[in-house]
């Protein structure tokens, strides 16, 4: 099993960089990056398992977004419920005053 990937960026090829020339004099090219596989990286970077970079990245969903979308519509809004109270509050100076503070509900009794 290899331990990389190709970057999935749409244009990663036509960026013109050095470390993407490939080939002999007369036969030269452009080619696409190489990501290593680096679980110690990449479980908090999920994007950069699959681009090289963060222009990558952008490209890449910019040219997808609506086919990623389409995955997983969402049809309504989502809700959470919460309670609001008024709380006094005092400044540095001993000035009081009301902040509001929200708090999430849950309603599951858990």
């Amino acid at each position: 099993m290899s331990n990389f990937v190709w970057c999935h960026g749409p244009s990663c090829h036509k960026s013109h960089t050095q470390d993407r020339i490939r080939g002999v004099k007369g036969s030269k090219v452009l080619r696409t990056r190489k990501i290593k596989d680096n679980p110690h990286y990449n479980q908090y970077f999920t994007p950069f398992k699959y681009f090289c970079s963060q222009g990558c990245y952008t490209d890449f969903f910019k040219e997808h977004i609506e086919q990623i979308i389409a995955i997983a519509p969402r049809t309504e809004a989502l809700e959470t419920p919460i309670e609001v109270t008024k709380v006094q509050d005092t400044y540095w100076n001993n000035q009081t005053y009301m902040r509001i503070e929200i708090k999430t509900v849950d309603n599951n009794g858990g």
